[in-house]
C-alpha cells in the first residue's frame, strides 16, 4: 500500500467507528452574510474584519473564530479579485477588472459616437487663464474624426450642432467625410440630448441613441479617442495641468508662456488632419482612417447645401411684425438694409443658440427666407472689456466680504487630550460685543421697518367708520349677550 502498519489500523478505525473509506473532508472557512458586511464596513481590510469578530467572540464563548490566514483564504476563495478591488476602491476599482466585448466592425457611417473633452491645457482668451473643451464626432467603423468644435468654456448646445454641421458638411477642413449618418450615439448629456439637437438630426431621420449614464464602455471609440489626443498632443502643449510636479505639488515651470486660443484650435486641427490622414489605428489593418474610408464603397447620403443653410437654427415660435425701429426681440431691435419698404410684414424668427448678435428672419405667410438681421447700437469691443471687468471686480469684492463674514462666523475651540465640554477660543470684550451688535443693528432693514414707526394719518372726514359696542361678547341660547365671565 506504501503506508505504514499504523496508517492502516488508523484507516481500519475510522471505517468502524465512523463508517469512512475515504479522507476526512477538510473543513473550511466560508464568509457568511455577517462577515461580508464588516468587510464592507472596513474597507476590505480582512486583518480588521478578524479583530472585530475576536471582540464579538470575547462576549460570546460559543462563537467560533477562524483564524486570520483561514479568513484571508476564504476571502480569496469566495470573493473575485473585482469585488476585493470593489470593496477598496469602489465601483471604478471594480470595472477594471470586467471583460467587455467589442462591437462588430461595419460600415462607414453606420454609427457616429460624439462627446464633449475637457482640455487639460491652459490657453489665453483675452488675458483669462482657461481650460477649453473640445466637442467632435468619430466614424466608428474607420475611426474618422468627422466634425470638431472649441469652446474656451463649458459647451453647450450651439457647440455640438457646429460639430454636427461640419461632420455633415464633406468639405474641408474634414472633408471627403461626411454625409449623414445611420446612427449617433452620445451619453446623457444634456447638450447632446436638448431639443435643438434631437429635432436637427430628427429632419434628416437620424436617430439619436442615448446610452446609459457613467457608461463609457459602451462608446469606447469616442472613449479612446480622448484617451489618445491627451496622450499624443495635448502632453507636449505649454500649461499642461496633468504634468508631473515638484515637491509641494508646484509645477516645473510655472511661469510658462501660455498658447492663444487661436494658436491652440491651429494646432488641435493640425493633429486631427494628422490622425485622419497619417495615423494607423491598429484595428485598420496599416490603413490609414481617410484610405480606410475611400476604400469602403458603401454609398454616402449627402444633404442638400440649401437644406444646410439653417441647419440648427431655433424657431422664435412667435409672428412678429417689421416696424420703423426694425424687429423687436429680446426687448432689443435688430435691422438690416433688406427692411427698407418691408415695415409691417409679418415674420418669424431663427437664430443659433446663445448667438443674439444676428439672426435669420423668414416671411410668417410663405416661409420664404428675407434675409439676415443684425442687433442694432451694438456695444463697442472696448465697453464690452470694461464690463466685464467691472463685473469681475465686482464678484471679487463680494467674495471678499463673503470670507470675511465667514471668518467672523467661525468658531475656534481649544484641542481636547480628555472627554471635556469644548472651550472656545477668541475671547470679546464687552465693549467690542456692544459695538459689534449696534453696527448690525443698523444693518437690520427689518427691524427699521417698523410701523409704529411712521404716525397714521388722521382719517378723512368722508370715511365710513365701524360702529363700537360696548361689548361683544358670545350670546346666549335665547339670543341676547351672554354674561361676561366671572
Amino acid at each position: 500500500m506504501g503506508v505504514t502498519e499504523r496508517a492502516v489500523w488508523y484507516w481500519v478505525a475510522a471505517a468502524r467507528t465512523e463508517g469512512r473509506l475515504s479522507a476526512r473532508p477538510r473543513e473550511r472557512t466560508v464568509l457568511t452574510p455577517e462577515a461580508r458586511s464588516l468587510l464592507a464596513l472596513w474597507g476590505g481590510n480582512t486583518a480588521a474584519v478578524h479583530r472585530e469578530l475576536v471582540a464579538q467572540a470575547a462576549d460570546d464563548p460559543t462563537v467560533c473564530v477562524p483564524s486570520l490566514r483561514a479568513l484571508q483564504r476564504a476571502v480569496r476563495r469566495d470573493l473575485s479579485v473585482g469585488e476585493r478591488a470593489g470593496l477598496r476602491g469602489g465601483e471604478a476599482a471594480r470595472r477594471t477588472h470586467d471583460v467587455f466585448g467589442k462591437r462588430p466592425v461595419l460600415w462607414r457611417n453606420a454609427c457616429w459616437e460624439g462627446d464633449h473633452k475637457h482640455v487639460p491645457v491652459q490657453v489665453d482668451v483675452e488675458g483669462e487663464l482657461v481650460c477649453p473643451w473640445i466637442t467632435w464626432f468619430i466614424d466608428c467603423a474607420k475611426k474618422m474624426i468627422t466634425g470638431v468644435a472649441v469652446t474656451p468654456h463649458a459647451p453647450s448646445r450651439d457647440a455640438v450642432l457646429a460639430a454636427l454641421r461640419a461632420s455633415i458638411t464633406r468639405t474641408e477642413p474634414f472633408g471627403p467625410a461626411g454625409g449623414l449618418p445611420t446612427l449617433v450615439r452620445v451619453d446623457r448629456g444634456k447638450e447632446f440630448l436638448c431639443a435643438t439637437v434631437t429635432s436637427a438630426l430628427g429632419a434628416f431621420a437620424v436617430p439619436v441613441h442615448d446610452l446609459p449614464a457613467y457608461s463609457p464602455h459602451l462608446k469606447g471609440t469616442v472613449e479612446a479617442l480622448n484617451d489618445a489626443v491627451e496622450e499624443m498632443f495635448l502632453v507636449s502643449l505649454p500649461r499642461y495641468t496633468h504634468r508631473s510636479k515638484l515637491t509641494g505639488g508646484r509645477s516645473a515651470d510655472p511661469d510658462a508662456p501660455p498658447l492663444t486660443f487661436a494658436a491652440f484650435v491651429a494646432l488641435l486641427l493640425d493633429w486631427v488632419r494628422w490622425w485622419n490622414t497619417e495615423h494607423h489605428p491598429a484595428a485598420l489593418d496599416g490603413l490609414t482612417p481617410l484610405e480606410a474610408w475611400n476604400t469602403d464603397p458603401t454609398p454616402l447620403r449627402d444633404v442638400p447645401p440649401e437644406h444646410l443653410a439653417f441647419f440648427a437654427l431655433e424657431d422664435d415660435g412667435r409672428t412678429r411684425t417689421i416696424t420703423t425701429n426694425g424687429i423687436s426681440w429680446r426687448r432689443r431691435a435688430y435691422i438690416a438694409p433688406w427692411m427698407v419698404g418691408h415695415t409691417g410684414t409679418k415674420v418669424r424668427l431663427r437664430h443659433l443658440p446663445h448667438h443674439d448678435g444676428e439672426i435669420e428672419v423668414f416671411d410668417a405667410s410663405t416661409g420664404h427666407h428675407l434675409g439676415a438681421a443684425h442687433l442694432a447700437e451694438q456695444a463697442t469691443r472696448e465697453q464690452a472689456r470694461a464690463l466685464r471687468a467691472a463685473r469681475t471686480a465686482a464678484a471679487r469684492r463680494l467674495r471678499a466680504d463673503l470670507k470675511a463674514a465667514e471668518k467672523l462666523r467661525r468658531r475656534r475651540f481649544a484641542a481636547a487630550t480628555t472627554p471635556a465640554p469644548p472651550r472656545p477660543l477668541g475671547i470679546l470684550t464687552a465693549a467690542e460685543a456692544d459695538a459689534e451688535l449696534a453696527a448690525a443693528d443698523g444693518r437690520d432693514l427689518q427691524a427699521l421697518a417698523l410701523p409704529g414707526l411712521l404716525p397714521h394719518a388722521p382719517v378723512p372726514d368722508g370715511w365710513v367708520l365701524p360702529h363700537t359696542t360696548a361689548h361683544a361678547g358670545p350670546e346666549r341660547a335665547d339670543g341676547g349677550p351672554a354674561d361676561p365671565p366671572a
